[in-house]
């Protein structure tokens, strides 16, 4: 085995032992964004970054380090596990906070899918009043911080925005061309492989975008972004799973061809980047 498919195999296992309906982007998708973040907010947004990060061990999570953008880009999924001296769940009430089930069948609402506020869109709003708050204390900006770096890649995992009642895709069995290990599914692909080949296919996404691309891809609102994420899911992940109407029958197993994988690539590799121009906005509004 080399060492991209020994690297791919050990994280597909990895990520599929969670087996729950939050399971996040993996780290190529995460780690991208916040690295095209990084190149694209302000200097002093990156300083201030940085400075939190450095205070990241009051957050209590020597297990889940998060001094770095790349590390602070996977907090939230690392710590889901965590438990506290009474053996209950410390992170547990955060389980909502990565993804918004809107039908792709019905037309657009955040309604249902983010009630009480208990959803990725209103809870990147909050880390970044959070982050403007001055009279916030340390502890809670640092853990804004790393969960907005991390709840905007969520948004823009197409599968964490849209669904078809099957849990973002992870009801449904998959196989990417010839991949297929056991208990793998749509949503697993658009966490992983997917994600892995787009974010290292071609010129490489992590670089300073020229203003006035930034300016048009970060234009709007979250709920714009949520709106846009929710239509990819509808146009391509299960369009492109059930070749043909995305809203017709879904069978119980689903395989993407070698064609199906190339034509979902670009697909999957502007979600990456708009996840990191838009990142770079909410940062420079939060920090700048």
């Amino acid at each position: 085995m080399t060492r991209i498919g020994a690297r791919l195999a050990a994280a597909t296992l990895a990520a599929l032992s969670l087996a729950t309906p939050a399971s996040a982007y993996w780290e190529y998708g995460h780690q991208t964004i916040a690295q095209i973040a990084m190149a694209n907010v302000t200097p002093r947004t990156k300083t201030a970054v940085r400075r939190l990060l450095a205070r990241s061990a009051v957050l209590d999570t020597p297990t889940c380090p998060a001094t770095t953008i790349e590390d602070a880009s996977v907090w939230a999924d690392c710590v889901k596990p965590l438990k506290g001296a009474d053996g209950k769940s410390r992170f547990g009430y955060a389980y909502g906070w990565h993804f918004q089930d809107v039908e792709i069948c019905r037309p657009f609402t955040l309604a249902d899918a983010c009630k009480d506020g208990n959803c990725v869109s209103a809870q990147i709003t909050r880390d970044v009043a959070t982050l403007r708050d001055r009279r916030a204390a340390t502890k809670d900006k640092v853990q804004a911080l790393v969960f907005l770096i991390h709840f905007v890649g969520d948004l823009h995992q197409p599968l964490h925005a849209g669904e078809k009642a099957d849990q973002g895709g992870n009801k449904v069995a998959a196989a990417y061309g010839i991949y297929e290990p056991k208990r793998f599914n749509l949503h697993s692909i658009w966490d992983g492989p997917l994600a892995e080949r787009a974010a290292t296919s071609g010129p490489s996404l992590v670089r300073r975008f020229p203003v006035s691309m930034r300016a048009k891809v970060a234009a709007g609102t979250v709920t714009d972004w949520s709106r846009e994420s929710w239509q990819v899911a509808h146009d391509s992940a299960y369009a492109s799973a059930l070749h043909g109407d995305p809203c017709g029958p879904t069978p119980a197993h689903v395989t993407l061809s070698d064609a199906d994988i190339a034509a979902l690539v670009p697909v999957a590799r502007l979600e990456i980047e708009r996840g990191g121009l838009r990142l770079a906005k909410e940062l420079d509004r939060a920090l700048g």
